[in-house]
């Protein structure tokens, strides 16, 4: 019996492997742990034992039983339990085998896992070690991260509206409830009053009932009840509230005889009100009252306590004239009326209950006062702040300016106009010092003066170092021009910078072809701008940027004559130019120069070509001694690179060449006028009117009559839009330099579409000049339309200072993305997105009429308007105060307009405009008289 139980127990230990221990395995582990004791045990009969232990049968066998099942361990198993009528000693080694067959499974099993884990490691370490194209990942990481950015800027822009939001509607919550608070406090004292009142007329009528026991005399001896002091701090205690009550009475009715209110100020002019608000009087009966509402300590006198009462006085301000006393109405300025406005009504309603207030009422009404001036005080120091900052920018950059105006005409003596400045200038900037000193103090004022100027000497005295442009060839001598300079005469007479162009004169088709390809400008042209700028050089580097462009245009005219079997012409053509530009650059006499004339000479050069003699390689080889004795040492590497860098083609070589030597004149163009400017800017004039005589031919200026006769018309419409009818101004009065300046500023103040019959012939000479003036007009006014849009829908102030936006917004292209324009200013403040949209959809508007060159979009109309109207102001000014106060204003009002990140180009734009005008008058003056004269005589046979 005991030896069926064993086998059935087996059995049952084989066919399970769940995770619950049956009875058969906690026999099985007694059994394996007992040591061989297994004579103690009691085993059930087969089948009492067949109903304890559980049916292998009915249990589905897992995979791991199943896989055993087959192993070795099994049959031995199933061995043992099969020859289990052995004894005692089989079933323990049958045991013992089941046992280690278990161990060896499991082991194999680890082994194959820790097999498996080491081939991941192993493909883990070669896929580490192999090169990887991260790329794709890093891009999709940096995507991530802008992608989290850009979700963080959203999320916190309707965080930030959400949090505006709820402190409105907690404001709203709030003034309702203090509205409910004062309209049920005002009801209570009615109450408390009606019954008070009640109370009096029963204790007046109510009569005494009648008796019979007391006599009529007696009742002739009933006194009235009189209060009496219990000790003498009750009767001090009441002494003093009678006499605070008495006070604030007399006070208020003090405060009361200004007649200080809102409707009254309003009434008056905003002069009157800041002269009444400056009166002692006012000033001490004002402090009086916030002492008696608590709203300062007693302190008398003392600065703290002044600008208290100054500020509790703006508030009449604020609400009496808003607009003189703001300078825009923005989110920051409205919050300040309405503290305002509420600080007053607490105030008000202090005033009107306080000749016998209640004491918990008086307490509960003062605590809310306090509360109002207390919030009153933190949104006017704000605004105060914000305002001030701007002010003391805009004031240090008058400052600047007049001390610019200053360093420009301070060296003039012949003309007197630094004595008519300097008066004005030294009175301004008195002013604006005292101004500024009481807004950011003395030290700290004279401080960023002095660092504002010294900024602005040094940028503008500040020059590039530049390399040594002089041409070897200059003897030194020559430094300096002598007192017998040749000076343009009627007859054309050659002058230095007429000497730097001798070629000018040739006749033969080729030469003029050559010619036309010249980098260098006209005399005209040279002294026209000498005349503006007295610093004036040449630019260099925009004829470099055409390098291409001559070469191709030279080699295409030489090969074109050279196909059409002109060789005998074209050749010693551009060998004779390149004779005489090099002769310009030496000083007869000179070894160099007698040289070159026996080499290249024309004549020979001709003989050699005709008999087929001429040699290009001997000639280049020439030319490559002898340019690095003449050209400067700035264009030696380009004289080393036609040396060393032959073309193969000869035609091509001659164009390089040509194109050396153009550099070469240049230097020694911008050279020669270093030393003779001041004798070109003397007789400037003179060569000018010339040039233009010989440049008219006899014929009228048609054109010029024509821009005269529009903008004297549009003078008129101005003046007589501005005065009002039947009154005389001597200011409206319109001269010729009114109607010169109005058709200048229309030329030069507008789109960039010009046509040729627009511009006058006397301004023929500034074409380049007014287009490029166009040009950055328009620029100015699509972005500072950009900007003005953006800072409206942000709800900024217009007057801030986007310097880096700007900047950033001017050197893109107008064919970029309107999103190139939005990231700029989403690099500053986050967008939400309907912001975002409405401004992208501004931007396109604006960069479509930008590329079509037109202003149709209202903003940018309105800019271009004030625009024209701040440099038509400037430039019209006929006295040196007048100048002097609009070059001051010029922050303020451009800031105003929204164009405040341009105030220095549009001062550039003036003064260059400012001293176009001057020169062409003084040498077209002759001319504009005629054309005023021929307008006024044709306005008279038409009237």
């Amino acid at each position: 019996m005991r030896h069926h139980s064993f086998s059935a127990a087996d059995d049952t230990a084989d066919g399970s492997d769940s995770m619950h221990p049956t009875i058969s395995e906690e026999i099985q582990d007694m059994v394996m742990s007992s040591d061989g004791e297994v004579a103690g045990l009691y085993h059930p009969p087969p089948h009492i034992a067949a109903r304890i232990y559980r049916s292998t049968a009915s249990r589905r066998k897992s995979s791991a039983a199943s896989s055993r099942r087959n192993s070795m361990s099994s049959h031995h198993s199933s061995r043992s339990a099969r020859s289990g009528h052995r004894g005692p000693q089989s079933a323990q080694i049958a045991q013992h085998l089941r046992r280690a067959s278990i161990i060896e499974s499991r082991k194999a099993k680890a082994a194959d896992r820790n097999a498996h884990a080491e081939k991941v490691r192993l493909r883990a370490a070669m896929n580490k070690a192999a090169p990887r194209a991260t790329s794709n990942s890093e891009e999709r990481a940096l995507a991530a991260q802008q992608a989290r950015e850009r979700y963080l800027a959203q999320v916190k822009a309707n965080c930030a509206e959400e949090v505006k939001r709820s402190k409105r509607v907690a404001e709203e919550q709030r003034e309702k409830r203090a509205a409910e608070n004062v309209k049920l406090r005002e009801d209570m004292e009615e109450r408390h009053a009606e019954a008070e009142r009640r109370k009096a007329l029963l204790q007046q009528n109510q009569r005494r009932a009648r008796t019979v026991s007391l006599p009529t005399v007696e009742e002739k001896k009933v006194t009235s009840y009189v209060w009496k002091p219990r000790n003498e701090d009750e009767a001090a205690s009441t002494i003093q509230r009678a006499w605070q009550s008495r006070l604030r009475r007399l006070t208020i009715q003090e405060f009361l005889q200004l007649g200080l209110t809102v409707d009254s100020v309003q009434k008056t002019s905003f002069e009157d009100v800041g002269a009444l608000l400056s009166q002692e009087k006012v000033l001490s009966c004002t402090a009086k009252m916030l002492r008696i509402c608590d709203l300062r300590d007693r302190e008398d006198d003392s600065v703290a306590e002044k600008a208290d009462v100054r500020t509790f006085l703006s508030a009449f301000v604020l609400l009496g004239h808003p607009a003189q006393a703001l300078s825009k109405e923005g989110e920051q300025e409205q919050d300040l009326i309405n503290k305002a406005k509420e600080l007053l009504l607490h105030f008000d309603h202090i005033i009107d209950t306080s000749p016998r207030p209640d004491r918990s009422t008086f307490t509960a009404q003062l605590a809310e006062l306090s509360e109002a001036y207390s919030s009153f005080q933190a949104a006017f120091a704000a605004w105060k702040d914000h305002d001030s900052s701007y002010l003391v920018s805009n004031m240090l950059a008058q400052f600047v300016e007049l001390d610019a105006i200053w360093q420009t005409v301070k060296d003039d003596r012949d003309g007197e106009v630094a004595a008519d400045y300097k008066e004005g200038i030294q009175h301004n900037q008195t002013l604006v010092l005292v101004r500024l000193k009481r807004l950011a103090g003395p030290e700290k004022a004279m401080k960023m003066i002095k660092d504002a100027i010294r900024a602005s000497r040094k940028a503008r005295s500040k020059k590039k170092s530049a390399p040594d442009r002089k041409p070897r060839a200059v003897p030194n001598s020559q430094g300096e021009p002598s007192a017998s300079v040749p000076l343009v005469s009627v007859e054309p007479i050659p002058t230095p910078a007429e000497r730097l162009s001798p070629y000018l004169d040739g006749n033969t088709a080729p030469r003029q072809q050559l010619e036309a390809s010249t980098l260098l400008p006209n005399n005209r042209y040279v002294t026209h701008e000498l005349a503006i700028n007295k610093e004036y050089k040449i630019d260099i580097q925009p004829r470099m940027d055409m390098r291409d462009t001559l070469i191709e245009t030279v080699t295409n005219s030489m090969q074109q004559g050279l196909d059409a079997a002109l060789g005998d012409i074209w050749i010693p053509a551009i060998a004779e130019m390149i004779h005489d530009k090099l002769l310009c650059l030496l000083t007869p006499g000179n070894s160099l120069h007698v040289l070159i004339s026996e080499v290249l000479d024309p004549t020979m050069v001709a003989n050699q070509v005709k008999s087929g003699t001429f040699s290009y390689d001997k000639f280049f080889t020439f030319m490559n001694t002898v340019l690095p004795k003449l050209c400067a040492p700035v264009r030696d590497q380009d004289v080393k690179d036609l040396a060393e860098n032959p073309s193969q083609n000869p035609i091509r070589q001659l164009a390089k060449l040509y194109y050396v030597i153009e550099l070469l004149l240049l230097d020694n163009m911008n050279f020669t006028l270093l030393r003779w400017a001041p004798t070109l800017i003397k007789e400037s004039v003179g060569y000018e009117q010339r040039c233009f005589a010989k440049h008219l031919e006899g014929r009228f200026p048609d054109k010029t009559l024509r821009w005269w006769t529009n903008a004297m018309a549009k003078a008129h419409e101005d003046i007589s839009r501005r005065t009002p009818e039947g009154t005389a101004n001597p200011a409206s009065r319109i001269t010729p330099d009114k109607i010169y300046m109005n058709g200048l500023v229309d030329l030069a103040i507008a789109t960039p579409d010009i046509q040729d019959a627009d511009i006058p012939e006397t301004l023929e000479i500034d074409t380049q000049r007014i287009i490029r003036i166009r040009s950055e007009v328009l620029r100015i006014i699509t972005v500072s339309s950009i900007l003005l849009t953006a800072k409206n829908l942000l709800r900024r102030d217009v007057r801030s200072l986007w310097k880096n936006e700007s900047q950033r917004m001017w050197d893109l292209p107008f064919t970029s993305p309107p999103m190139a324009f939005v990231s700029i200013v989403e690099s500053r403040y986050a967008l939400p997105p309907t912001t975002k949209q409405q401004l992208s959809g501004t931007i396109t508007r604006l960069l479509l009429d930008a590329r079509d060159g037109q202003a149709s979009h209202p903003v940018i109309k309105v800019l271009l308007k004030k625009l024209h109207a701040h440099v038509l102001a400037r430039l019209a000014a006929s006295s040196a105060e007048e100048r002097i106060r609009t070059s001051t204003t010029a922050s303020e009002v451009l800031g105003s307009s929204g164009m405040t990140e341009f105030v220095g180009r549009i001062g550039d734009i003036v003064q260059e405009l400012g001293k176009v005008a001057d020169v062409d008058r003084e040498a077209h003056g002759k001319w504009y008289d005629e054309v005023a004269t021929k307008v006024a005589h044709v306005a008279e046979q038409s009237s």
